[in-house]
């Protein structure tokens, strides 16, 4: 692996690893039930949040590029009514994260540049859709915080 392709891959990876790492803080200031719950009218609950996370990574980088066969259903990412426990949508989000991880491990200087399709993308190759996972998973942190905040001050914290 040359030295510029060693040091893209290991910058996606730290940041892979801080954000699945703030996800997992930030879930564990939460109960199961603040997990599933909306706090404002409008918006998404954190763990619909990590479901949707989660199905982003699976499908953008495990179907079109690791060739995982996932198939994605991403209506159900904010609808699931199933609730649940936070341990289990945490573990799918650090398998995602963990296969994400070995992807880019496994790109070669070439692989980077080399097209990329997929349902809702316009990313032109696979270093722009990994760019563009990265920015979406850190959007969604953003909004879990948050989340926290608000579910913190109504337990009075």
């Amino acid at each position: 692996m040359d030295s510029l392709t060693e040091t893209v891959a290991t910058g996606f990876i730290r940041r892979f690893d801080a954000f699945l790492e703030q996800a997992q803080t930030l879930a564990a200031t939460m109960t199961d039930a603040e997990f599933w719950t909306r706090p404002y009218p409008y918006g998404n609950s954190a763990g619909h949040l990590l479901l949707h996370v989660t199905g982003n990574l699976n499908y953008y980088v495990g179907t079109q590029i690791a060739g995982t066969g996932y198939v994605r259903h991403r209506d159900l990412e904010f609808t699931d009514p199933a609730r649940r426990p936070k341990a289990d949508v945490l573990r799918d989000l650090t398998a995602a994260v963990d296969m994400v991880k070995a992807a880019i491990a496994a790109q070669s200087a070439a692989d980077w540049s080399l097209p990329y399709e997929a349902k809702g993308s316009d990313d032109p190759d696979r270093f722009s859709i990994v760019l563009r996972c990265t920015h979406h998973f850190h959007h969604h942190l953003g909004q879990m915080v948050y989340l926290a905040k608000e579910h913190a001050v109504r337990r009075g914290q």
